[in-house]
């Protein structure tokens, strides 16, 4: 009876500690899970022990996993690495619009156009004019971004419309000065968008246009009236300089 007794007591005990065994082993397996924050940067998560990336405290305050998913405290570092990579990406290209893109050829052409006019040269005026025309429809817009290369095309769309009619309409000057004062207009457009290198002015004609006035784009200081010519050559002011 005796060692019926102690064997009964051996197995209860052998079956307790093995239920203590597996709660020991199904805590620490629940703990090896669990997710810790640093105490100064909630955003550092990893195993308790683990040492901040930021500042090198350890990582002592738990997190749970729901918090961590979705209190917006986790930052997936797929998304940060992606979202960094894509502003960098606007900043360079944004920056090579600004520094490759040029209208420095456009402009060249456009002034060739003007000296013609104040010659009285309608013939001089349209051979200018084909060549700006080609000009505006070679030139590249890869280094522009989106929304510059948006605003360019919408300029450059109505400067080919008025240099067609100066290019096609050799003789007919009036016409051409009609349609050279709208090209002005886009032009100064263009060089309020992108700049220029050279040292422009902006002259201003109060008598052109039934005195509405008309602008044109020059490359001297010298007042030479394309709307006139040799009629009143000299007449007009300088607004503003580029």
């Amino acid at each position: 009876m005796k060692s019926l007794f102690l064997t009964a007591i051996l197995a209860i005990t052998l079956v307790s500690c093995n239920h203590k065994t597996k709660e020991t082993e199904n805590n620490t397996s629940v703990n090896s899970n669990e997710i810790f924050a640093c105490p100064m940067h909630s955003e550092i998560t990893g195993k308790k022990g683990e040492d901040c990336s930021k500042c090198g405290m350890e990582l002592t305050v738990p997190v749970t996993q729901s918090e961590n998913q979705n209190d917006g405290t986790q930052v997936d570092k797929d998304t940060v690495k992606q979202t960094s990579n894509e502003t960098v990406e606007k900043v360079v290209e944004t920056k090579t619009a600004t520094t490759s893109f040029s209208i420095n050829e456009i402009v060249t052409n456009y002034l060739k156009i003007k000296n013609a006019l104040t010659k009285d040269d309608s013939n001089g005026a349209s051979n200018a004019g084909k060549v700006l025309f080609k000009t505006l429809n070679v030139t590249s817009t890869n280094d522009l971004t989106s929304n510059q290369k948006k605003d360019y095309l919408k300029i450059v769309t109505e400067a080919k419309q008025n240099t067609e009619h100066i290019k096609n309409n050799s003789g007919k000057i009036e016409h051409q000065r009609e349609r050279f004062e709208l090209l002005s207009k886009n032009i100064n457009d263009l060089i309020k968008m992108f700049g220029t290198k050279q040292k422009l002015y902006q002259d201003y004609c109060p008598m052109y246009n039934d005195g509405k006035g008309g602008v044109w784009i020059s490359e001297t200081k010298e007042i030479k009236n394309p709307y006139y010519g040799s009629e009143m050559l000299s007449c007009g002011t300088i607004k503003k300089s580029y």
